[in-house]
C-alpha cells in the first residue's frame, strides 16, 4: 500500500479531489499549507507599499491506495492539477508500515 501526499494550488484542490473520487478512492486527507519551490514566492502591495510573500498558500491532501493502483492514481491527479505554470504541485509516495491501514 502507498500514500500519497498531493501538494497544490488551491484553487486546483476541487478538480484533484474530483478526480480523486472519481477513481474510488474513498477517503482523503486535506489540509491547508503554505510553501514555496521554483516560484520563490511573489510581491505583494497593500497600503501602497510593496511586500515579499515568502510561502504562497497550497493545499495538502493525502490518499492511501493499494501498490497495483497507485500509478494510476498519481496520473490522473496529475492531469487534474496541471496548468502548465510554475508551481503546480506536487506528489510524493511513501510505503505504507501495513499492509492494511489499521482502524480504531
Amino acid at each position: 500500500m502507498k500514500q500519497l501526499t498531493i501538494v497544490v494550488k488551491p484553487f486546483r484542490a476541487e478538480a484533484v479531489l474530483q478526480a480523486i473520487a472519481e477513481l474510488g478512492v474513498t477517503a482523503c486527507v486535506v489540509r491547508e499549507a503554505k510553501g514555496y519551490s521554483r516560484q520563490k514566492g511573489y510581491l505583494n502591495r497593500y497600503v501602497g507599499s510593496e511586500y515579499s510573500m515568502a510561502f504562497l498558500p497550497k493545499v495538502e491532501i493525502s490518499v492511501c491506495v493499494g501498490d497495483e493502483r497507485f500509478r494510476e492514481v498519481a496520473d490522473r491527479i496529475t492531469r487534474a492539477a496541471r496548468t502548465g505554470r510554475i508551481g503546480d504541485g506536487k506528489i510524493f509516495v511513501l510505503d505504507m508500515a501495513w499492509p492494511e491501514p489499521l482502524e480504531f
